[in-house]
């Protein structure tokens, strides 16, 4: 795909968070979950949850998430998409360690949806608590969103190159002596598929922030 072509695409393609608007949108939204399920799920486990509180939150998470898209755009205050949703996670979080001393009899509220709580999630400041390993680790599942892409529309061979490259700082010759390859043909499948890499992450960045 050339620079014109890729520019092109990002114009015409629609936000991922309108389309999470269209409940209709099964592609839209599985997008989205295997995008922000282990950034949300990362954040319950940091915060001490168990595997099963943090399953449970984080399938609370989306649910919130589901009924409440169609809204968020249209309400400035609410800041930055990735802020607001690290805030309702760290609301669920929070319930959870509620729940904890009484969990049988409070497991029916766990899934309570009461909008004036919505309101005050809503006004929590983005950078309170854990903001900074949150957006370190949105980093992390950007960049890995975008090498499976690269991943599924080229060679495997090729992207090894670059998974080399990126992920364990080989150099130029040590991939070629290692791949068997030719160290200008290396260099050049580095290039292009660099330029692909970044491209795709432009891509997920621009689809919802």
């Amino acid at each position: 795909m050339t620079n014109d072509k890729a520019e092109s695409s990002l114009r015409t393609r629609r936000s991922l968070l309108v389309r999470l608007s269209n409940t209709g949108d099964s592609v839209g939204w599985s997008e989205f979950y295997g995008l922000y399920r282990k950034l949300v799920y990362g954040l319950c486990r940091r915060s001490n949850l168990s595997n099963e509180e943090a399953e449970e939150v984080t399938q609370d998470v989306f649910a919130r998430v589901a009924s409440t898209i169609g809204t968020f755009e249209s309400d400035p205050k609410r800041g930055s998409f990735r802020g607001w949703l690290m805030n309702l996670t760290r609301w669920r979080i929070t319930d959870k360690f509620r729940e904890r001393p009484k969990a049988v009899a409070s497991h029916s509220r766990r899934n309570s949806d009461d909008p004036d709580r919505t309101s005050t999630i809503d006004r929590i400041p983005d950078d309170l608590g854990h903001g900074a390993d949150w957006d370190a680790d949105w980093q992390e599942t950007v960049l890995a969103a975008a090498m499976e892409r690269v991943a599924k529309s080229t060679k495997p061979k090729h992207f090894q190159v670059l998974d080399l490259y990126r992920r364990q700082n080989w150099s130029v010759l040590r991939i070629s002596s290692e791949l068997k390859m030719n160290a200008a043909s290396v260099y050049t499948i580095k290039r292009r598929l660099t330029a692909q890499l970044k491209e795709e992450v432009d891509r997920l960045r621009t689809q919802i922030e």
